[in-house]
């Protein structure tokens, strides 16, 4: 067997990898370098940012450096091709990169995503994400477009090197996709901080140093020497030549059925390309899904049990359901603080909040949503305990170390 994968993110070359584990010969096509947005303009620079006290060009590209590397020796394997070039479809089985074509038994589509702005006057005047990473000084003032995970961890990044930042979010709340309750939490803390964050705000212009917006019938200007463009992203469609092939797509991505396969059989498409949950882990995830149906294999992989996380200062993360998503269940909402926690409190990290949503009748965990520090790695626990379907009263009886933050977790359920 043989496959074609389009894109090197974390859903193209992870899946690389593992089909050449199953012995799988594969070419890999990627325009541009190994590890995608996520590595090069993404995840991984913005953490490394996270870590420091002011901007650092140079170790944040070491660390780029370094993981690149890495998966560039997880390539020097004899069934991986690596073909560097943009890539065309030419048929059901065939793909043109770099002047020649290439064959094989499926084709996995994993181009990603690109920065999206908005149609307004003056929109080339903000910079994105990808720019953001590379500033080498540290603006006074700070307005990001966009109150989303981009825009918010900049936001707490760049406050804590000294800017004076300003969110403007055209949704009544940060976070659209959050639960409304922990975004509001957020909200608050990064007020704390000294963020100005405006929801409901329609940004209308931006001219050489300002931004203009409204707010019901009232008009603002925010004035700054630096405006980050956060609106979101969209999938990265370009060259691909869908239309040719029959491939159906909207402006928001490509169209997959629960296999990632898409209306052209043997071609998948996953991650960003798909217009689905942006995330890292689920491009990643997808790729294993798409694979395993080449393959004929069935797997237990559950997308509605997403764990998210937001590197803010203090953290949030969330699995599984919110309260909004959980209208009309009957439900119990158990809580627990931070500050009641012997090792955050021990720490100087007492600020924050564990929430667990559990079915009233049957106990089970249906979502965990959590605001503090080190959230992002906590939430991997609740995410199993909502995977495995587990009740309260199961998770409630499995003892953790002490004194460690996850027993604000085990507070929370057993406060349901």
């Amino acid at each position: 067997m043989k496959i074609i994968i389009i894109g090197a993110g974390p859903g193209g070359y992870e899946t690389a990898a593992e089909a050449a584990s199953r012995g799988i010969e594969t070419v890999l096509i990627h325009e541009g370098p190994l590890g995608g947005t996520c590595l090069n303009e993404g995840c991984i620079p913005t953490k490394a940012l996270c870590a420091m006290d002011a901007p650092d060009q140079e170790r944040k590209e070491a660390v780029i450096t370094q993981l690149r590397a890495g998966i560039a020796q997880l390539m020097r394997n004899k069934l991986i091709t690596l073909v560097e070039g943009r890539a065309k479809l030419v048929s059901p089985r065939s793909v043109e990169a770099a002047g020649q074509i290439y064959e094989a038994d499926a084709i996995i589509i994993a181009t990603g995503s690109v920065s999206a702005s908005l149609p307004i006057p003056g929109a080339g005047l903000a910079i994105d994400s990808a720019a953001m990473l590379n500033l080498k000084d540290v603006p006074r003032r700070l307005c990001v477009i966009g109150g989303g995970v981009i825009g918010l961890e900049f936001a707490s990044i760049y406050r804590k090197f000294g800017s004076e930042v300003t969110v403007l979010e055209f949704c009544p709340g940060i976070l659209p996709r959050f639960d409304t309750d922990l975004a509001k939490r957020l909200k608050a803390a990064l007020v704390k901080r000294g963020i100005t964050i405006e929801t409901s705000a329609r940004v209308t212009a931006i001219s050489e140093g300002k931004v203009l917006w409204s707010k019901g019938e009232q008009e603002f200007e925010t004035e700054a020497d630096c405006i980050l463009m956060a609106v979101g992203r969209r999938p990265n469609l370009a060259s691909l030549n869908l239309d040719d092939l029959g491939i159906s797509y909207t402006p928001r991505g490509i169209t997959v059925d629960e296999n990632m396969q898409t209306s052209v059989p043997g071609i998948y498409a996953v991650g960003d390309i798909t217009g689905g949950m942006m995330l890292a882990h689920v491009a990643s995830a997808q790729g294993r899904r798409a694979l395993n149906h080449i393959c004929g294999i069935p797997d237990g992989i559950d997308f509605s049990v997403v764990p998210a996380a937001v590197f803010t200062v203090p953290e949030a993360a969330c699995a599984g359901k919110t309260e909004e998503e959980c209208e009309g269940m009957e439900t119990t909402v158990g809580k627990a603080n931070y500050r009641a926690n012997g090792k955050a409190v021990a720490s100087g990290e007492a600020d924050g909040i564990c929430k667990v949503i559990a079915d009233k009748a049957s106990g089970r965990i249906l979502g965990v949503h959590i605001l503090g520090a080190h959230a992002s790695d906590l939430i991997h626990e609740a995410a199993v305990l909502i995977a495995m379907k587990a009740t309260v009263q199961q998770a409630g009886d499995i003892i953790h170390a002490h004194p460690t933050l996850s027993e604000v977790l085990l507070s929370a359920i057993r406060s349901c």
